[in-house]
């Protein structure tokens, strides 16, 4: 096994977590996935094998370069979109962390491109004023899986995505980006809480979401208290993997 500094360690650590947590709050299912980029390189990123997030082990973490290569000469099956890591990374150097999902109340936003995703709770004020749109038909017709299975589409997600938080994508899911991996996955989940707000206010009349000034704001106060989050869904999606694994516990 490739010998990692303690940083790396803790870090590698924590992408089990991360990858549980999200399986554990909804975020992901059977499919889905979280990155983070190796501080040691940052041409390099972590990523688990293809499976399960809820089933990830610290022996699934494979590390990858920017076009999506295994670096150690792994041989076991990896993702097929792991290209989003790879390029968001390479045109985002402020991205230490990557979250792909399909979390069911996100994916409506990402077809209604009438209604945009916006931030209507002091949680979500890192969407910005209104999520973007990939349109893969924009790119490679309109005869894909909608997977993003090549470089070429990662780099055009990418691009999508810009300098923003988060990027839909339509009639598939979204991608989430932050500096840190617990600030991605806190934004993975409350992407997924405010699409599911903005949808049930929808019902009672027009919403009156957050200003330029409030999404910065919210922003900065509510993302300072990230570890805070992180510690209760770590500890909660470790005690449901054990009852999972062994119902006596």
């Amino acid at each position: 096994m490739k010998h990692h500094s303690d940083s790396v360690t803790t870090l590698l650590d924590d992408l089990v977590d991360a990858n549980l947590i999200l399986f554990n709050e909804g975020i992901v299912d059977a499919f889905g996935h979280v990155s983070v980029r190796n501080p040691d390189n940052p041409e390099h990123y972590f990523l688990s094998r293809n499976m399960a997030p809820g089933l990830v082990t610290r022996e699934d973490i494979i590390e990858f370069d920017y076009d999506g290569n295994v670096v150690d000469g792994d041989t076991r099956k990896v993702y097929l979109e792991r290209y989003i890591h790879g390029e968001i990374f390479r045109s985002r150097p402020d991205v230490m962390a990557i979250v792909h999902s399909h979390s069911p109340s996100v994916v409506p936003f990402s077809a209604v491109k009438s209604n945009p995703l916006r931030p209507m709770c002091h949680m979500s004020g890192f969407i910005g004023l209104q999520a973007p749109i990939f349109e893969i038909r924009d790119v490679a017709g309109d005869a894909t899986d909608l997977l993003i299975t090549s470089p070429q589409l990662g780099a055009a997600l990418s691009d999508s995505l810009g300098d923003n938080t988060v990027v839909l994508m339509r009639g598939h899911g979204s991608t989430v980006v932050a500096p840190t991996l617990k600030q991605v996955v806190y934004r993975a989940v409350y992407v997924e809480v405010n699409a599911r707000l903005q949808s049930e206010a929808s019902r009672l009349g027009p919403i009156e979401f957050l200003s330029a000034g409030e999404t910065e704001t919210t922003q900065k106060t509510i993302e300072g208290q990230v570890e805070r989050p992180w510690q209760l869904w770590k500890m909660r999606a470790r005690h449901a993997q054990k009852q999972w694994m062994d119902p006596t516990v």
